[in-house]
């Protein structure tokens, strides 16, 4: 039970009160030992003892963003899961991808969803794409104890910006560390294992203004690439019809891939490799 309630089963007045429009400053005070970051660990490293994903790419396109992601996890030498989904939407315009220890990514993404939700629902509008990416950067430097031990979470964040400075650059695509450093890319970008592998495939084909239906054909491209030289990375899966997970984020909002439009891309590519394994 969270300090300041009673036995009486009341609300306690943070709860009643009018508040941030910040669920994770909402939570520090209410329910702190909830947050990742908050929770206390053993000494010593713990890299090996928990599953992590790899790897994300997304690139800015005509339309907004692609992000796609493998369905790899890896603990240690072994593959922890073959399934796993590292992109989701972060709110109706914007994706967000995880790389590093699976856990607490997959739950920084949904404190992720709730913090801009909560926001949307206290000020009655959204947050700006800016403040969408600076909100994510302090949740990551929250978990910044956990990261010194090896749990480390790098995320990936992408979306369509409604209120672009720039008309030409209506995606926009954000990287960060473990510290919770916030950094702009232009044009494409990759985290996770797999990433240089990624990105040098991406740095060849990539040209801007690329359209939606092209930048999906090169984001599994570069995720075959780095499945190619990067074990913790998961290639498709022909035998298990496993494939990536892709979605685009545009100004009729986010739209993750149905299976049969990403399995038709995934086998073609596949396909093209077959006849020229270097692509």
């Amino acid at each position: 039970m969270a300090p300041g309630f009673d036995p009486s089963g009341r609300l306690p007045d943070i709860f009643t009160n009018a508040g941030t429009s910040s669920f994770t400053q909402f939570l520090t005070h209410a329910a702190p030992e909830l947050l990742p970051g908050r929770r206390p660990l053993p000494p010593g490293l713990s890299v090996d003892v928990a599953p992590h994903g790899t790897t994300i790419v997304a690139m800015a396109t005509a339309e907004g963003v692609v992000m796609a992601g493998d369905r790899r996890a890896t603990m240690g030498n072994l593959i922890a899961s073959r399934d796993i989904e590292k992109v989701h939407p972060a709110d109706a315009y914007s994706l967000i991808g995880i790389a590093g220890t699976a856990g607490i990514g997959i739950e920084l993404m949904r404190l992720f969803q709730v913090e801009l939700e909560h926001y949307e629902k206290i000020e009655g509008i959204m947050l700006s794409l800016d403040g969408k990416a600076n909100r994510l950067a302090g949740m990551v430097r929250g978990n910044l104890g956990a990261a010194m031990q090896g749990l480390a979470v790098v995320p990936l964040f992408a979306g369509f910006d409604l209120a672009p400075s720039d008309p030409a650059r209506v995606g926009r695509i954000f990287s960060f560390d473990v510290a919770g450093g916030l950094y702009e890319e232009t044009g494409f970008d990759a985290i996770g294992s797999g990433s240089v592998f990624a990105k040098s495939a991406l740095k060849k084909r990539y040209r801007p203004g690329v359209s939606t239906p092209d930048a999906i054909r090169l984001a599994v491209e570069a995720l075959y690439d780095a499945a190619d030289d990067d074990t913790a990375t998961g290639g498709p899966d022909l035998t298990r019809k496993i494939y990536p997970v892709v979605m685009t984020a545009t100004a009729q909002g986010t739209h993750r891939l149905a299976e049969e439009e990403i399995n038709a891309v995934a086998e073609q590519v596949v396909a093209g490799r077959m006849e020229n394994p270097g692509g």
